[in-house]
């Protein structure tokens, strides 16, 4: 009986490890450099994006003529939904190791059900608190201000460059040579 409860304790281990590398995946950082072309003139599409994107809350930050860039910086907040959810399983994965340890080492009571309202608060706080970050954006022309058509290299998280493939696509009628739809993640 005390090797089942010792597996039963292996396995509610691994899922905490997978909760923990769960979380670091839900707010890593997964920014993305990409070239775009455009059969436009250079300032037709970069005022698009520009547009496009305070609309969407994104402040421009400055840049550099010389060097042909653009910045913007914008804050991501986290998803109340995954963070309840998140507390929910950190709370349902801590009170399964506390019966496990209770089955294991009888002599602890009740103690290490205190578990629970630890570690369902814990999760929701730690994923909110790695998730809410400044995110920025860099737009750089490549292509000649001169020229017919652009040339630009945006580094910007992955769904925002997704987010852009979707939306301005056919009006600024933009391509890359990769979609990032197929990129991995």
């Amino acid at each position: 009986m005390q090797s089942a409860f010792s597996s039963t304790l292996f396995l509610t281990i691994l899922l905490a490890i997978g909760l923990v590398f769960f979380l670091r995946a839900a707010s890593k950082d997964r920014t993305t450099v990409v070239d775009i072309q455009s059969p436009l003139p250079p300032l037709e599409v970069l005022n698009g994006i520009s547009f496009w994107l305070e609309e969407r809350g994104w402040k421009k930050n400055g840049g550099n003529v010389e060097e042909k860039l653009l910045l913007f910086n914008g804050s991501v907040a986290s998803s109340p939904f995954l963070a309840v959810f998140l507390s929910c399983l950190g709370g349902l994965g801590a009170a399964s190791l506390g019966l496990v340890l209770i089955q294991l080492y009888p002599s602890l009571n009740w103690w290490p059900l205190m578990l629970a309202p630890i570690g369902a608060p814990l999760t929701g706080m730690i994923y909110r608190k790695r998730s809410k970050r400044e995110e920025f954006l860099e737009l750089k022309l490549l292509s000649s201000e001169l020229s017919n058509k652009s040339i630009l290299r945006i580094r910007a998280h992955r769904d925002e460059l997704i987010a852009i493939q979707l939306e301005l696509s056919k009006s600024l009628e933009l391509t890359s040579e990769n979609s990032l739809f197929s990129s991995p993640i």
